[in-house]
């Protein structure tokens, strides 16, 4: 990889799966290099899959197959911003019906533990603009949903 900087991601055993996941769903996403360990370690042995270098949405990642110390966490989402509802549903489901879990307000974790934001832009739109009124009123309807209804977001907008 030629970035300075990089996420790494950590796996218990499954950063290949999980990167093949992403670059199958994501566009701008791919698998890059495989790296395989070159000695026994405490979570693997010699020639098991140590790291492997991916991009989600551009970002570039390295899973790293460090074992089951370590869990991910709320603390670190990808927030990927839709363009409509098809978008947000694609997303969404491609997540949560591969084994993920649904959360509120268009926060999901796939099946590795991993967050995700599946956030439309019109709902950041609406909560960030400067009419405050239609900004309360989608964050209102936003607080109720679990995956994020973009019709349900502009009626709230309206009023």
């Amino acid at each position: 990889m030629t970035s300075k900087n990089t996420l790494c991601l950590w796996y218990d055993g499954a950063a290949l799966e999980a990167a093949q996941f992403y670059a199958a769903t994501f566009p701008d996403s791919a698998v890059g290099a495989v790296h395989r360990a070159p000695g026994d370690y405490p979570s693997g042995k010699e020639g098991d899959v140590l790291t492997v270098e991916f991009t989600v949405l551009g970002i570039p990642c390295i899973g790293l197959n460090g074992g089951a110390a370590f869990r991910h966490s709320e603390a670190f989402s990808f927030q990927v911003a839709t363009d409509d509802q098809e978008e947000t549903d694609r997303l969404w489901n491609a997540i949560v019906g591969n084994g993920g879990q649904e959360s509120a307000c268009g926060w999901c974790k796939d099946k590795w533990g991993l967050s995700w934001q599946i956030t439309p832009r019109v709902l950041t739109d609406a909560v960030m603009g400067a009419d405050k009124a239609a900004a309360k009123r989608a964050f209102e309807a936003m607080m109720e949903m679990r995956k994020i209804d973009v019709a349900a977001i502009e009626a709230a907008v309206r009023g």
